[in-house]
């Protein structure tokens, strides 16, 4: 049986033991532009549904929207990075952004659902892979 060998260069073994050594830092800012992405959507999402088809007045005051936010990147108990779209809590009438979102995205007796969430969740999806591979080959080209 033949056999052959080649040899890697030198330049490119360097930047994948780079690589390894920067992936901690790496992480976390790949992860955040996907954030971003889904924050963009969810926002779009949510300041097209708030206030429309209501039977009185809107009463919105913009607080839920404003509460949108990407947390940092963190390790799961399962040890996976990620980051989180959501609303930062507490409002300041106390209530919780959380229940209204749910409220909103899922209803109440007398009270439609108007998803938001679902639908921002899976339109961003490929995009956001996107904004990811794009940022990850960025701070590989950095290496």
């Amino acid at each position: 049986m033949a056999t052959s060998s080649f040899k890697m260069p030198e330049d490119f073994l360097k930047r994948i033991a780079t690589l390894s050594d920067k992936t901690e830092e790496i992480i976390p800012i790949v992860l955040e532009a996907g954030g971003e992405v889904v924050k963009a959507r969810v926002k779009a999402n949510l300041e097209a549904i708030i206030g429309s088809e209501t039977k009185l007045p809107s009463r919105t005051t913009g607080e839920l929207v404003g509460a949108l936010g990407v947390s940092p990147s963190g390790i799961d108990r399962n040890g996976n990075h990620d980051v989180k779209v959501g609303f930062d809590e507490p409002r300041k009438d106390g209530e919780s952004n959380a229940k209204i979102a749910n409220i909103i995205e899922y209803g109440k007796s007398g009270q439609k659902a108007k998803p938001f969430l679902k639908p921002a969740k899976t339109a961003s999806k490929n995009t956001c892979i996107e904004a990811m591979k794009r940022k990850l080959e960025e701070e590989i080209s950095k290496i």
